[in-house]
């Protein structure tokens, strides 16, 4: 049987047939390569995604969710699909003040993370990846690691705007704090990035940033969160 995020939208679209399940149309083609440096950026500090050396645990995990379908025959148009759908209109969840969260209290992720040609690619890196990272093109690199040294490229490129709001950054998350808000001390942001807490990563501990990535990102925050 599909999995459960694979069988809700593989229901949607038998059930409406030609028309695509999501408000984006059908996702067709797309770059694998470009997809994966997409979900590095974007995606891989919520989801466990083997391809992309992604160990979140925000959202789901992408391999565990696709492997059975995909070893039981689902195709990876379908799977592909399903993908974009979710990014272009994901589960919808309910106000809190710390965002928006699930009946069962899981952050819901934000609506078109990435956009046009972005989700084809991402979508496409998805669906040929996700529980099939020995195949040729989707083998684990290096090439999402985080090479920046200053503070505002490393809260950018480790995926940290895509969960709180940074007026500094340009970053409107609400699946984490809203550091403007928070202004988080220098020493509060050493803690949590190295050490993580409840849903957020532990970039200390997964090998993501280094000791020195990490002062420089929490010099950063702590110096221009709400100004």
């Amino acid at each position: 049987m599909p999995g459960p995020l694979a069988a809700a939208v593989l229901a949607c679209l038998v059930a409406l047939g030609a028309a695509a399940c999501g408000t984006g149309g059908y996702s067709k083609g797309g770059d694998v390569a470009r997809g994966r440096q997409l979900f590095t950026k974007n995606c891989a500090s919520c989801h466990t995604l083997a391809a992309a050396n992604a160990s979140g645990v925000i959202g789901p995990n992408l391999d565990d969710a696709f492997a059975a379908d995909r070893s039981q025959g689902f195709h990876a148009s379908s799977i592909q699909q399903i993908v974009a759908d979710q990014i272009r209109l994901p589960l919808q969840g309910i106000g809190t003040k710390a965002g928006k969260v699930t009946p069962t209290g899981t952050p819901v992720m934000p609506a078109n993370i990435v956009r046009g040609r972005d989700v084809t690619d991402v979508a496409a890196f998805v669906a040929a990846c996700a529980g099939n990272q020995n195949a040729p093109a989707c083998r684990p690199t290096q090439g999402g690691k985080v090479t920046a040294t200053d503070g505002k490229t490393i809260f950018q490129q480790a995926g940290c705007v895509n969960c709180h709001t940074l007026k500094d950054a340009g970053s409107t998350g609400t699946v984490g704090p809203n550091l403007d808000q928070k202004r988080p001390p220098k020493s509060l942001v050493v803690e949590r990035v190295t050490n993580g807490r409840g849903a957020m990563p532990a970039f200390g501990t997964n090998g993501t940033l280094t000791p020195a990535q990490i002062q420089a990102v929490a010099d950063y925050v702590a110096s221009v969160a709400g100004k």
